[in-house]
């Protein structure tokens, strides 16, 4: 029998006291709530796209680390991220395991309805990649200059797909095929197709290649229709990808909610990051007709680094999708939101530039991720801007944002 002092109530009650200690009775937007850290709101609602990299929201439902802190989490299976965003917006869901740029393009109404946003916490780094059809592989086109080659020589329409407008995967698509000095929107087509469609849609031809998150890249290859032509990790090393996204009405309303939820999110993605036997458990759970709905086998080799191209080779990448890295993956930059805002000018999505770090500051709740970051012993930076070379050699850090997107040759 345990004690009373062992209950996850009273666990709950000191992991969440130790933030008050930290931070004060009152801390910055008044997150903590009438001196009570009772969770305003017990059952949350979160949707997730059918992506490996909803492992931590599903584990800490699966392994109950949601009750630890007083809450139950309802992981919610959504079909696309459109879907996810109007789910959001109107309330349906409560949170979100969603794209960085979703957020960011509702928060500024670029991407349908306009509605202020959060970002909680970063989910995960890395771990998408970009195909290429098995068809295209066949006349030489195998990566970024190869595919330029052909494209100037066999001229037809050329089709890529990304999952969303605004999105990681469109970003990270276009990132690439500019850097080869193909120009995304004159010299393709882009198209939008949810995640879970991918493979079938490159299976009939509707498209030369797409850019999505694991494990869609790796089941291509096992279905024999792909090639892997590049890992998002090789355009950005350490990028971020999916948040914890909400509404900021969701924030001032459930604060406490949000806080416990987040604890929850950030033990479950310290437990997948912590050893082999933890990721082949996520691997068979997330596997599941529930959520991804695929063999486990297409999860399982990602996400421990092992990767294969689709024309023999095989290689150990140590920067594969990584969910909490001691803690430096969950920390919601300033800069990687304000990146996104860059790209979305760069590519005619904004027609001028916004206040990039105003924006960035009013969507990503980097004092909330302090307050509990400190409350579970979890180490933060001490900067919210960081720096980091792309693919092309571009270096980007925050500190002229305008420049930055003023400055690429190919854009809209």
């Amino acid at each position: 029998m345990p004690t009373k002092d062992s209950s996850p109530n009273i666990q709950r009650r000191h992991v969440i006291q130790a933030g008050v200690a930290a931070f004060g009775t009152l801390a910055t937007r008044g997150v903590w709530a009438a001196g009570s850290d009772k969770p305003e709101k017990e059952e949350v609602k979160i949707g997730f796209i059918p992506l490996t990299d909803c492992a931590s929201i599903v584990m800490a439902s699966v392994l109950g680390f949601d009750k630890k802190y007083g809450v139950k989490i309802v992981p919610s299976k959504e079909a696309s991220w459109a879907g996810v965003r109007d789910k959001l917006v109107n309330g349906e869901l409560d949170m979100a395991h969603v794209l960085y740029g979703l957020i960011y393009g509702v928060h500024l109404g670029v991407s349908g309805p306009k509605k202020d946003m959060a970002v909680l916490m970063t989910l995960n780094n890395n771990g998408q990649a970009i195909t290429l059809s098995k068809k295209l592989a066949d006349k030489g086109a195998v990566d970024g200059p190869s595919l330029a080659k052909l494209m100037s020589t066999d001229k037809r329409d050329y089709t890529f797909a990304q999952t969303f407008p605004t999105g990681t995967h469109a970003m990270w698509l276009y990132y690439w095929l500019a850097a080869s000095g193909i120009n995304p929107f004159k010299d393709t087509k882009a198209i939008t197709v949810p995640p879970p469609q991918m493979v079938a849609n490159m299976r009939v031809g509707n498209m030369d290649g797409f850019c999505v998150g694991e494990p869609w890249g790796h089941r291509a290859i096992m279905d024999g229709i792909g090639i892997t032509a590049i890992t998002t990790q090789d355009i950005w090393k350490d990028h971020p990808e999916k948040t914890l996204g909400t509404t900021a009405d969701f924030v001032k309303k459930y604060p406490n909610t949000t806080r416990a939820v987040m604890m929850a999110v950030l033990d479950a993605s310290r437990w997948i990051d912590a050893g082999l036997q933890n990721k082949l458990k996520m691997a068979e759970t997330v596997a599941d007709k529930s959520y991804v709905n695929t063999g486990v086998d297409a999860i399982n080799q990602r996400i421990l680094g092992r990767y294969q191209n689709g024309l023999g080779k095989t290689w150990d990448d140590p920067n594969h999708m990584k969910f909490f890295n001691d803690g430096a993956v969950n920390f919601p930059y300033l800069s990687d939101g304000m990146w996104f805002l860059t790209q979305h000018k760069r590519w005619g999505l904004l027609k001028d530039h916004p206040d990039y770090l105003g924006v960035a500051k009013q969507i990503n709740q980097v004092d909330l991720y302090k307050q509990v970051a400190s409350a579970m012993k979890i180490s933060v930076p001490r900067d919210a801007m960081r720096s980091s070379k792309l693919i092309d050699g571009v270096v980007w850090d925050g500190t002229n944002p305008a420049k930055y997107a003023d400055g690429f040759k190919i854009k809209a």
